[in-house]
């Protein structure tokens, strides 16, 4: 039972610093932070205070200058560029504030692309999920549109469908329902909300939105690249 509470992530003593000489700054100063399984965190906080930066960390986009990220029982931050690389495809779905389609795919093929390049699933399965995620996103009978044929809210759900494909155990979303509606805004979150529970992942989104924040398992605010509360 012990290792089912296990957090996904780990981190202590996270340090980031950016820029050189005078315009040098220390972005995050020493955050500790444990993801829990099967919860939804939102990160709070004003414009600049280290949100993206932390993100980017814990996705293994970006290298930390101090302190440690376990992800399971394994380091990651001191990992190479090919396991962390690896780690990303398999483990961690991101859902950015600019969905970074690719236009001239439909909508089915970019959520196949994550299934097809970890190489898991057959083409004819990945199709199969991939409309079974654009159907829970509520796109069903779009599958085959064109990135450039979706609007802004279409696209960004699909973007969110792509974060899912591959049944990552964290999910890192930075303003998720920023380009949708109030109506389409509430169904994603639920949608992510109920996949937490169900499927014990782990939901960590930066947000402006207070409405989503409080609806989420946990808060924690940032100020000036510190948690300044919990």
């Amino acid at each position: 039972m012990a290792a089912e509470r296990q957090p996904v992530v780990h981190v202590r003593g996270l340090h980031r610093w950016l820029g050189e000489g005078e315009t040098r700054v220390h972005v995050l100063r020493g955050l500790d932070i444990d993801l829990e399984p099967a919860r939804t965190i939102a990160v709070v906080g004003p414009s600049g205070c280290g949100k993206s930066t932390l993100l980017y960390l814990l996705g293994l986009l970006d290298l930390p200058d101090g302190g440690s990220i376990h992800f399971g029982d394994r380091r990651v931050d001191n990992a190479n560029e090919e396991t962390r690389t690896r780690l990303r495809g398999a483990e961690i779905g991101f859902v950015f504030q600019f969905h970074f389609l690719l236009a001239e795919f439909t909508a089915a093929e970019n959520v196949m692309l994550p299934m097809l390049k970890l190489g898991r699933r057959s083409p004819e399965e990945a199709r199969a999920v991939a409309e079974e995620l654009l159907d829970s996103v509520g796109l069903r009978g779009k599958a085959d549109r064109r990135g450039n044929q979706l609007s802004g809210g279409e696209q960004q759900r699909v973007a969110v469908a792509r974060a899912l494909a591959n049944d990552p155990r964290l999910i890192l979303a930075d303003e998720p329902t920023g380009n949708l509606d109030r109506s389409n805004s509430e169904a994603l979150f639920g949608l992510l909300r109920d996949l937490a529970r169900e499927k014990g992942q782990t939901i960590l989104i930066v947000t402006h939105n207070p409405e989503l924040a409080a609806r989420c398992d946990q808060t924690l605010a940032m100020l000036d690249g510190r948690f300044v509360q919990d």
